[in-house]
């Protein structure tokens, strides 16, 4: 191959290898559920059938986008509703239903970016919205407690989270009963101090404390 045609090829994989770079999206994930995901099996067995239907899924962006639009620093969460306990390989908890809530700090054409990333992350789980609300949103991790975060989703939603410690262990026999209900890079399971939903669109609202049903994270893609 000629010494100029090689350098075209170069430059036009050096130019995708960047596009590809520049599409890269990662940040930090919190989830809540209203059935314990750190648990036994005998609490486990306990509540599947009768909680563990509703959840809630949220994503801060600390760098990159989607639909090649930029993200950082933007917010997007989802509050579902399942017809089972999400998690439960004897029940089929689909079709379920979800409000997505979007930072209203973002373009309408970020919004739409954050919306479709969602759908993406969440699959099945949020393919049926019911609503999408532009809101305030805050999410934080605190690096220095592991397990501890913070969601604040306008009036819509508020999660506060805490790591495991010694007092969580009930039964001696916990594990990580249920996995996350989306991709994560790093997740682990932490306390629910406080998981709250209360807006449209989903038929039910949650007023929850102190379960051992959230998981603190990252993702990246």
């Amino acid at each position: 191959m000629p010494f100029a045609k090689w350098m075209i090829v170069v430059c036009i994989v050096g130019f995708f290898s960047i596009s590809v770079a520049a599409e890269e999206i990662r940040g930090d994930y919190l989830e809540t559920r209203s059935a314990d995901v750190y648990t036994g099996q005998c609490f486990a067995n306990g509540e599947v059938n009768l909680v563990g239907n509703e959840a809630i899924l949220a994503w801060h962006v600390r760098s990159g986008g989607w639909d090649g639009v930029p993200l950082e620093g933007l917010t997007v969460a989802a509050a579902v509703r399942a017809n089972g306990t999400l998690g439960d390989p004897y029940e089929n908890p689909y079709p379920a239903k979800a409000v997505l809530l979007v930072d209203d700090q973002a373009s309408a054409q970020q919004q739409a970016a954050l919306v479709h990333f969602a759908q993406h992350m969440g699959g099945e789980l949020l393919k049926n919205v019911a609503e999408v609300i532009p809101t305030q949103m805050e999410l934080v991790v605190n690096a220095e407690h592991h397990g501890a975060a913070m969601l604040r989703a306008g009036r819509f939603a508020t999660i506060q989270t805490r790591g495991i410690g010694d007092q969580d262990h009930l039964c001696g026999n916990e594990v990580t009963f249920y996995p996350p209900l989306t991709e994560t890079a790093h997740s682990m399971p932490a306390v629910a101090l406080t998981d709250s939903y209360s807006g449209p669109g989903l038929g039910v609202s949650w007023d929850l404390h102190g379960k051992r049903s959230a998981f603190v994270g990252t993702f990246a893609r």
